[in-house]
């Protein structure tokens, strides 16, 4: 298992030495968010040649900073806080997103399944509250290889800013030999794993962390003789951007029975399950438990999604 922090965290080391303009750092928290360049300096009055930069506990500026750097051009700028304190930086996020400029946002421990921290650390609407803003992507991978390719679709991005949102727990690295690429995260939605007869009855739908919840789900599902698709969709708007017949094969619209699972606010996944659809999520506050508890008493977990497949199937 590997937290997509982490996963990111190595991208990042594999970036520096091909990328020495990319240049950025964290609000006081780089253990944690995994932001610093194996092998870089920091960036200081005595070593003006470093490029990583401790932004202090100072959200705002930090994305402020950022946005300088991009306008500046010639580098590639990053920062990085917890999810939670993006309320701290959203004015400057949203100029970012405003002047289309094309700084990457690491967002880490990005829900309730951070666990002990608690309430006032754990994220609820900050996804959706992220969607709603134009011009930004928001990209929450589902294991290594999507974390991965989100930065890929990040750096690729010129036009505007992209925040990740990233785990603090472990998740499983799917088998990809056994399912599909996950290049296919690059276009913001894509059929992880299709029903065995390529003829689904339900469509399983999940972001980040749930996505395993959903392949579980999936494989229960088989065994009552129930044609499950799953897809995964770390980020709405790469999905949007798609033309109609790809966002129509993932998600063919004859197919209503659907269920979507993600660690976030339930407003807005009616566009894509529909009025017939299930939405598990969470619109109320967590709790300061073990993450794993958490999510399960809140109803994140294979189990859940399949009695909700279940109550549509009927």
């Amino acid at each position: 298992a590997m937290a997509t922090r982490k996963a990111s965290g190595a991208v990042l080391d594999a970036l520096g030495p091909e990328m020495p303009h990319l240049i950025g750092g964290s609000a006081d928290l780089t253990p944690s968010n995994k932001t610093d360049i194996e092998g870089r300096e920091d960036f200081q009055k005595d070593t003006p040649e470093g490029a990583y930069l401790r932004f202090g506990v100072r959200e705002h500026a930090m994305a402020a900073a950022s946005n300088g750097i991009a306008v500046h051009e010639g580098l590639r700028p990053y920062c990085a806080t917890f999810l939670i304190f993006s309320d701290y930086m959203r004015p400057a996020l949203r100029l970012s997103a405003l002047m289309g400029q094309p700084v990457v946002f690491v967002f880490t421990h990005d829900s309730i399944g951070l666990g002990e921290d608690g309430p006032t650390h754990q994220p609820v609407e900050h996804l959706m509250a992220l969607r709603a803003i134009p011009n930004l992507t928001l990209i929450r991978p589902a294991d290594a290889n999507e974390t991965v390719e989100a930065w890929r679709a990040a750096l690729r991005r010129t036009d505007g800013p992209t925040a990740l949102a990233l785990t603090r727990q472990g998740l499983p690295t799917f088998d990809r030999t056994e399912l599909a690429s996950a290049e296919g995260a690059r276009r913001g939605g894509y059929v992880l794993r299709d029903a065995p007869s390529g003829e689904p009855e339900i469509i399983l739908i999940g972001t980040g962390s749930e996505v395993q919840h959903a392949l579980s789900a999936a494989r229960t599902l088989a065994d009552d003789g129930t044609q499950a698709r799953v897809v995964s969709m770390p980020s709405w708007e790469l999905f949007e951007a798609q033309d109609e017949a790809y966002r129509e094969e993932v998600l063919p619209p004859e197919v209503t029975r659907r269920v979507s699972v993600e660690a976030g606010a339930t407003t807005g996944w009616e566009r894509y399950v529909g009025l017939e659809g299930r939405v598990i999520g969470i619109d109320r506050f967590g709790a300061s438990a073990p993450g794993e508890t958490v999510m399960q008493k809140l109803g994140f977990t294979a189990e859940n999604v399949v009695e909700n497949a279940r109550e549509l199937l009927r």
